[in-house]
């Protein structure tokens, strides 16, 4: 199975563009892609991309419109969708949205983004908080069912130094705040996931999957890496290949971000 994840900053927008969402998602072999941001209701969008031949599309749209919003695009039929993670505030936020395919659970997530000494930053610590217990429980209830459960998205935090390019420029900055690194940690200590992408490339910086706009930050390859595989451990233990679809220059990228796919053997 081949998943890929990709934030589309707006998926309106980003089907547009030429090339764009649509050419990708003709051109993918992927048999998974979650979006991020789709900032759309279904009926704001065209049937070809609300609909497109070959696939099965599960949006989630936030009560707020043209706010967060994801998607999962799948080959075969979801067996069974979850919308949410059982925390009242955060229900009808758009936010997250976790299929059934097979042996595999697979969810895409948009945490949110924040900044200090705001509001958005006590969201997103507030999401934080809850969804940590979410993704302990989840994958106990997953491994008793003998599946496996991979939560694909944009994280909206750089784990490590390796993670983003001018890491000392943003140690004050929401998305490497020690806290919220401290956060990771846990997701992968206490809750037990495995970031799948980190592990195929441990000694090598990045690779990055969004890019500012601002400059020549994609140019200079001065990114951040915030969109991840975490998986638990059976089907980390079962990853092929993966890689970020890096956009081959300015004129070809229809997001800020870059998907990130990874192929898994199933069992």
């Amino acid at each position: 199975m081949t998943i890929s994840s990709i934030n589309v900053n707006g998926l309106r927008a980003a089907a547009k563009k030429d090339p764009g969402f649509l050419q990708w998602l003709a051109a993918t072999d992927a048999d998974v892609v979650c979006l991020q941001e789709v900032r759309a209701e279904p009926e704001q969008l065209p049937a070809g991309v609300v609909a497109p031949e070959g696939w099965h599309v599960v949006l989630a749209p936030a009560a707020a419109r043209g706010r967060a919003g994801v998607a999962v695009f799948s080959r075969a039929e979801p067996e069974a969708v979850r919308v949410g993670f059982g925390e009242a505030e955060f229900e009808d936020s758009g936010r997250y949205v976790e299929v059934d395919l097979g042996p595999v659970s697979v969810a895409s997530l948009y945490l949110p983004s924040g900044e200090v000494g705001t509001e958005r930053q006590e969201e997103k610590e507030r999401f934080m908080e809850a969804f940590l217990p979410f993704l302990v429980k989840r994958r106990m209830e997953v491994e008793a069912q003998g599946r496996d459960l991979v939560v694909c998205g944009d994280w909206n935090i750089a784990h490590r130094e390796a993670d983003l390019k001018n890491w000392r420029g943003n140690l004050k900055n929401s998305g490497f705040l020690p806290m919220e690194r401290a956060w990771l940690d846990r997701v992968l200590d206490e809750a037990g996931y495995v970031d799948v992408v980190r592990g195929l490339y441990p000694d090598q910086e990045g690779p990055y999957s969004w890019w500012s706009y601002r400059g020549r930050a994609f140019d200079n390859d001065t990114g951040w890496r915030i969109d991840y595989h975490m998986a638990t451990p059976g089907l980390a233990e079962r990853v092929v290949e993966g890689r970020v679809e890096r956009y081959r220059d300015r004129a070809e990228r229809w997001s800020d971000h870059a998907p990130v796919t990874v192929r898994y053997r199933l069992v």
